[in-house]
């Protein structure tokens, strides 16, 4: 049988076929295994003809289903002239070749079904970067099946390739070389992008993360009355993007949101997005948003939760943020939900319901992480009095009766201490100790301990 025909991924507005393999042992109900996928299709623009589903302890090592189901499978890619099966579980690439040798039909895997999506979202020059990286290091090992041009060619002087190369090695090699290079690319991006996190030390960030189609957008846009794009569909944002947010009493501070996690994300596409999670990875907090009308919610924030350790970001600290509760018809789900994680906040972003609690609860633990110092200091002191208006918030200002020495009450994060540029004729009280300092710096250990 010829190979189905394959060209660059595109599964846009083309008829599919679901399928899944699920272990008995899984935690995901049989009749709700494909709600997922068929989320992810639909957003990819697929339109739906038919699902399979095996229970099964392990996919056959050879074609994932079992041979009575990819019989039923081949069966029903005729009678609904599909044009495509997606799996939702991550194929390798013989069992992705298999199957497509036994059904006639072109198959895309979870990983891949993803990857096209991303692409088709992706707007920005680095988001377009990680996802062309993504997409190769995905292909790689899948160039044979992928095009059918690979007889041998014949060399020659100036060819640029060995007599006798198979067009798959010279294929392979370019491949190579695009990656590399895209690495080097990315590598720049996020150099400057580490910058830009990094000056952003005399203000306060905190970060959106969570599972897709969570609200995060949303309840960005009623945090901050911003005009972020947000639509009711798997990985509306890719990009990272940040606003000004006013905590009342407290003053401005940055508020990024962030792309959205889903179970078994390609771990290429992890990799790649790296540097886009940068901004939640210098977060000051992390607000972890849940979509708290979700069947699947528990599972939704482990899963969250795994790929923050993956990508090495600390979520202990985290808010725990149940979204979406105007959608919750049977309220005593959420009362189970309340119990089980009770630092967390209800919200709905949509009618503004427990907002103003979250904001509080923002702004008391932004507290913890800063600290109201009285300095005294010359006013000649130029460089102390600089580092103060540019990196804290002046509470008042006191000066002597014959203007050479003012006297400041400031609320300054607890990091930029040691960093203040004190000397002999200045004092430092930090509001709550004894201790006064003069000369140099305070010092790390005193600042670990407030």
């Amino acid at each position: 049988m010829a190979d189905p025909k394959r060209e660059e991924l595109q599964v846009k507005e083309k008829k599919a076929i679901l399928a899944a393999v699920i272990s008995p042992s899984s935690h995901i109900n049989k009749e709700q295994a494909l709600d997922e996928l068929r989320g992810l299709v639909e957003t990819a623009g697929v339109k739906v003809v038919g699902t399979l589903v095996q229970s099964r302890e392990h996919p056959h090592p050879a074609t994932c289903l079992g041979k009575g189901k990819l019989a039923e499978l081949k069966q029903m890619v005729k009678h609904v002239d599909a044009e495509l099966i997606v799996f939702d579980n991550n194929l390798s690439p013989s069992q992705g070749r298999n199957i497509e040798e036994e059904t006639g039909t072109v198959i895309v895997d979870r990983s891949e079904l993803i990857l096209d999506i991303f692409a088709t979202h992706a707007k920005t020059y680095e988001a377009k970067l990680q996802v062309e990286l993504a997409q190769l290091l995905y292909f790689r090992p899948r160039l044979k099946r992928l095009w059918t041009h690979l007889e041998r060619i014949e060399g020659g002087v100036g060819a640029g390739r060995g007599p006798g190369e198979k067009q798959l090695e010279t294929d392979r090699r370019l491949l190579d070389k695009r990656v590399s290079e895209l690495k080097r690319k990315l590598s720049e991006v996020e150099r400057r992008r580490e910058r830009t996190v990094s000056h952003r030390f005399d203000h306060l960030t905190v970060s959106l993360v969570g599972y897709t189609n969570a609200g995060k957008s949303t309840l960005m846009n009623a945090l901050t009355g911003a005009d972020v794009y947000i639509a009711d569909k798997l990985f509306a944002t890719l990009d990272t993007r940040t606003r000004r947010w006013e905590l009342p009493h407290w003053g401005e501070i940055l508020l990024s949101d962030t792309v959205g996690f889903v179970r078994d994300l390609p771990h290429h596409l992890v990799a790649s997005f790296r540097s886009t999670l940068e901004e939640a990875r210098q977060a000051d907090l992390l607000l972890h948003v849940v979509d708290s009308s979700n069947p699947e919610v528990e599972h939704h924030i482990k899963t969250v939760y795994q790929v923050l350790d993956e990508i090495g970001i600390d979520h202990q600290d985290a808010i725990l943020v149940f979204n979406k509760t105007d959608k919750i018809e049977d309220r005593s789900k959420l009362d189970v939900l309340r119990l089980k994680y009770d630092n967390a906040i209800s919200v709905s972003a949509v009618s503004g319901e427990g907002l103003d609690r979250l904001t509080q609860t923002v702004i008391d633990r932004l507290a913890s992480g800063y600290a109201i110092v009285e300095i005294d200091t010359p006013v000649g002191n130029g460089k102390l009095l600089s580092q103060l208006e540019d990196h804290s918030l002046i509470l008042s200002r006191e000066y002597s009766s014959d203007d050479s020495r003012v006297t400041l009450q400031a609320r300054i994060a607890r990091r930029f201490l040691p960093l203040l540029k004190l000397n002999e004729e200045t004092e430092l009280k930090i509001q709550g100790e004894e201790e006064t300092f003069t000369a140099d710096r305070v010092p790390e250990e005193t600042v670990n301990k407030l």
